[in-house]
């Protein structure tokens, strides 16, 4: 029988079969953040343990740091300079790399790591932050870890990791124009709900798959936590190959002609069985908007809340009324609701080729009458490349705030947020209750319909502005 590319990749990094399911699985790479990095590496250190392999590791500002221009070690989270520090200082204490602020490779840990190359095909890469599965876009296999875990993984260079089920999603045809690859996350997640692949590492594939390039593809597996799974694959091609090639971590020279010949044999058998699997047509899907505080509950743009008798397999009636309740809203009720904000970011889409097409939408038009606009690029990398293309001019021309690097506020943590109750239409990930500060009321989107609806001042499909 033929073997799956995680059965390849779990059979090729197992250091002992611990019985039960459970194997020890040998680290390749291990990326922290300010938020939970300097726990880890403080606490090792007081245990008297030191970092196996230092030159693996890899520690980033992004969580709590403020994303205003002119910022330092301040910011708006209580105790957050703190984090910074005790991140900075057990980083150099402890001979990692550090992307520290001012550093001109900072920026959102999943956003960097491809960028930078830290993340390569066929590798294994931890991180103590659930959106870890964005890499596996690059034929890696990444997941998230607790603070524990990492303190484990960056002594000896492996965790112990029950081995979960697979899931195969095919995503075949073509999207539609103007149908981006966050669409079809939350397409899938509509379909498949919050918990749909709880347990299972996905292996995304199909044409609809192959045609995405990197940061594309980085999106949808960014997004396969909120449905529960354990990470998410795409097998890397020749679209992979050329993105990698000349980053400042891939190989170089006759190591990069070794690598790739490995890196093409990556891949699921024709025959490999998968313990589930679900077929997408990429052309059902349609511009999509979240309605609730589960990224489950979405619906294409257009359409109305729906009944519960709609949603019932995914939903218990407490939750479907409960998100109604928190939201506002009633079944049947259209979803071009009037907006107080716009935020355009996060692990999940502020790269590059993801403001270049919100800019689109936004050249020459002005963002509506007391909607407040921002813009977070995931790097620093990213903000340098932007405003050489003067995207950044067509952001604040058009009143978005332009801003450092950072996560900002795709999550509030006791810093910078929106207002209680107010209706933001956002990029990000998350819609739960509170999750953009108190009582704000979170509309998942990807960036042009976000770049839209502030142009419109209520939420909006973009194609309706004739772009």
């Amino acid at each position: 029988m033929g073997r799956t590319l995680f059965d390849k990749l779990w059979q090729e990094h197992l250091v002992a079969d611990l019985g039960n399911g459970t194997g020890l699985l040998l680290i390749d790479r291990v990326l922290l953040h300010e938020r939970t990095g300097g726990v880890a590496l403080n606490s090792l250190a007081e245990s008297g343990h030191g970092i196996v392999a230092p030159a693996q590791v890899f520690a980033t500002m992004d969580h709590v740091v403020d994303t205003f221009p002119g910022r330092d070690d301040r910011t708006t989270m209580p105790t957050g300079t703190a984090f910074i520090q005790a991140t900075r200082n057990a980083a150099l204490a402890a001979g990692i790399t550090l992307f520290d602020l001012g550093d001109l490779r900072q920026g959102i840990v999943h956003v960097i790591s491809p960028e930078q190359a830290l993340v390569l095909p066929g590798a294994t890469l931890v991180c103590p932050d659930s959106h870890t599965c964005s890499q596996g876009a690059l034929g890696a296999l990444a997941w998230g870890i607790g603070s524990t875990e990492a303190e484990h993984a960056l002594a000896t260079a492996t965790l112990r990791v029950k081995r979960p089920k697979t899931m195969r999603i095919t995503v075949e045809g073509v999207l539609r124009e103007g149908v981006t690859p966050k669409d079809m996350a939350l397409h899938i997640l509509q379909r498949l709900g919050s918990s749909g692949a709880k347990g299972h590492m996905i292996e995304y594939t199909g044409a609809a798959v192959a045609a995405l390039d990197v940061e594309e593809r980085l999106t949808l597996c960014n997004m396969a936590t909120e449905m529960s799974a354990f990470s998410a694959i795409i097998a890397a091609d020749d679209t992979v190959f050329a993105y990698l090639k000349g980053r400042p971590y891939a190989p170089e020279d006759a190591l990069w002609d070794d690598a790739v010949k490995y890196w093409r044999t990556l891949r699921s058998d024709d025959d490999a069985q998968f313990d589930a699997e679900y077929s997408f047509d990429a052309d059902q899907v349609r511009p999509m908007v979240t309605w609730g505080v589960s990224p489950q509950q979405a619906t294409a743009l257009g359409a109305r809340v729906p009944a519960f008798e709609e949603v019932a397999g995914r939903d218990s009636r407490e939750a479907y009324d409960r998100a109604l309740a928190y939201m506002d809203l009633s079944a049947g009720d259209g979803l071009d609701l009037p907006i107080d904000a716009a935020f355009i970011g996060s692990c999940t889409n502020s790269r590059l080729s993801d403001l270049r097409r919100a800019a689109a939408i936004l050249n020459g038009r002005k963002v509506a009458p007391g909607v407040k606009a921002i813009v977070v690029p995931g790097s620093s990398s990213v903000k340098r490349q932007a405003e050489a293309e003067g995207l950044d001019r067509i952001f604040i021309e058009a009143g978005f705030e332009w801003r450092e690097a950072g996560c900002s506020m795709c999550f509030f943590a006791g810093g910078e947020s929106f207002g209680p109750r107010q209706r933001v239409i956002t990029s990000t990930n998350r819609n739960f209750e509170s999750r953009q500060g108190p009582e704000t009321r979170s509309h998942l989107a990807s960036p042009e319909t976000v770049a839209a609806s502030a142009i419109a001042g209520h939420i909006v499909d973009p194609s309706m502005l004739g772009c």
